[in-house]
């Protein structure tokens, strides 16, 4: 494997990043935080530059919890708190040194938890520390180190881990995947393409508005990439007919991958930040339907495409005035292909219904892949090709977030801010900032699953106040990690449109900036006076 310059700076910053906590202690964070603080600096580095790809990146990080946080790994599989029983000296509570730290003592409950209790510390002549507190009583069990990496940290079972390869929000991506790769094998996303761009007629303007929101239907529903590289083939024909320096064409090849990032919103399987955040607002007991899901992201794709549409039309604007586009072709009516249309339209509206009849979507995802795969309609060769790679990515980002949860590190990490002096409205223009730039930068998908933790550990120590709402802030930082339009690297379907030699990154830029911009405005309108009414 050969390595750019930017890639070998990538690895040696985030080795460093894994070792730094190792080495240096920092104060009211666990020796299980340590690890977890490690393995978070070394995956945000590793997923910013690329040394290895990003999904591998995510193996790394469930072989490392497993092997350094688990109760079956190397590091805690034989440990034991060590205890002594808490006497006094002369009518006082003497203590080793090294069974205080930071002014607290800690005591072993009856059920095996550890109780930090805050004390006053007097060195003694002995070497020993002389301590007081209301809260200790002689007799009391008591950790005889402070540091002792059990302490503040009870390990977790090692499944724990590998079970967020089967979480619920992976099975559901796997159900839209399949679904995905029988549609382009039997040709259903062109041929929809083809019928629902009839109604445009022959206006450029029009056309473009038709492609978007073909891009964008189709994207709901699949890979936003395949969605992207299978539109750029059929938006070819129609720049070709285009005349030679109209600004349309720019316009055209920009249409595509911004509309499929927009419509990648809509659904929970639309694309992988959705995934995360429904993935980790699971974890916190906050269960979002695919129904409900739509209900928030819906109205605001509608907008986006619209303020897309028209930021690309003013921006470049259409010389020709006509264009003819060739609409024929037919619907495959083979006995595999009907089982698929009669699949996808069941699954589609079992998922929106879903809170009607009460089974979980990711259940319903399970239909496609059990009953496509039982007709043959797709066989080994499509399964194989299915992004398993996304699926792992996910996984490592849920992964990742249970790690911050349990030992402690998400809310160390938010301790030393003051949240407290922030209204409620800031926090949500902090969050939608921070997601709309940063994903410009990185994968919008490792964007969502770095900021989500912090806003899950902001709800549950309470440091955000009352009026903070983790569902409301979760879906923004959802939504704005999909609104990167500025850079080739944000998105996949970025990439794919600059690869294609039609437009440069300036012309990407151009209309980015300001899509990006409106996004910021849109997520702040709906996330303060429309989605708290949901």
């Amino acid at each position: 494997m050969r390595l750019t310059k930017v890639q070998w700076i990538g690895l040696v910053l985030g080795c460093m990043g894994f070792i730094l906590p190792l080495i240096f202690t920092f104060s009211g964070l666990s020796f299980a935080g340590h690890m977890a603080l490690g393995i978070f600096l070394m995956a945000a580095v590793f997923w910013m530059f690329e040394p290895i790809p990003i999904y591998s990146t995510s193996m790394l990080i469930i072989l490392l919890e497993v092997l350094l946080l688990s109760m079956q790994g190397p590091v805690f599989m034989d440990a034991t708190l060590p205890v002594e029983t808490l006497n006094k000296t002369n009518g006082q509570y003497e203590v080793l040194s090294q069974a205080v730290s930071d002014q607290q003592l800690y005591s072993v409950s009856s059920d095996g938890d550890v109780v930090p209790h805050k004390i006053d510390v007097r060195s003694m002549p002995n070497g020993k520390l002389q301590v007081q507190s209301p809260d200790l009583n002689e007799g009391m069990t008591i950790i005889s180190n402070a540091d002792h990496r059990l302490v503040n940290y009870k390990p977790n079972n090692y499944s724990d881990y590998l079970a967020t390869l089967a979480s619920p929000i992976i099975i559901l991506f796997l159900g839209g995947f399949v679904l995905a790769e029988a549609s382009v094998k039997y040709n259903l996303d062109r041929n929809l393409t083809r019928l629902l761009l009839r109604p445009f007629g022959s206006k450029p303007k029009f056309i473009v508005l038709g492609l978007m929101l073909v891009t964008a239907v189709l994207s709901a529903f699949m890979s936003n990439t395949a969605t992207t590289a299978m539109m750029m083939t059929v938006i070819l024909p129609i720049i070709a007919r285009i005349e030679t320096g109209d600004a349309l064409k720019i316009g055209v090849a920009l249409s595509i991958p911004f509309a499929a990032n927009i419509g990648g919103i809509a659904t929970p399987i639309g694309t992988p930040p959705n995934a995360v955040v429904i993935g980790a607002l699971s974890q916190q007991g906050l269960n979002i339907t695919f129904g409900q899901w739509m209900l928030y992201a819906v109205p605001i794709v509608v907008v986006m495409l619209a303020v897309a549409w028209g930021a690309l039309m003013i921006i470049y604007p259409a010389k020709t005035k006509h264009l003819k586009l060739d609409l024929s072709g037919r619907f495959d009516l083979s006995v595999s292909a009907k089982i698929l249309y009669f699949v996808f339209g069941f699954t589609v509206l079992a998922w929106v219904t879903e809170s009607i009849h009460g089974i979980n979507s990711s259940i319903i995802a399970l239909v496609p892949v059990a009953v496509l795969t039982f007709f043959g309609v797709i066989d080994k060769e499509e399964i194989r090709n299915l992004p398993w790679e996304v699926l792992w990515l996910v996984a490592g980002g849920l992964a990742l977030g249970i790690a911050l949860d349990r030992t402690g590190l998400a809310q160390w990490m938010i301790s030393s801010i003051d949240w407290q002096s922030l209204s409620n409205i800031w926090l949500l223009l902090v969050f939608a900032a921070v997601a709309v730039s940063m994903s410009n930068f990185l994968s919008n998908t490792v964007t969502a699953t770095l900021l989500i933790p912090l806003a899950i550990s902001l709800s549950t120590s309470g440091v955000a106040g009352s009026d903070f709402s983790l569902l409301i802030t979760s879906v923004l930082i959802g939504v704005g990690a999909s609104l990167a339009m500025v850079l080739p690297i944000s998105t996949p379907p970025n990439a794919i449109a600059i690869s294609t030699g039609m437009v440069e990154t300036k012309d990407m830029a151009k209309a980015g900036v300001l899509i990006g911009i409106v996004g910021l405005v849109m997520v702040m309108i709906y996330a303060i006076f429309v989605w708290p009414l949901i």
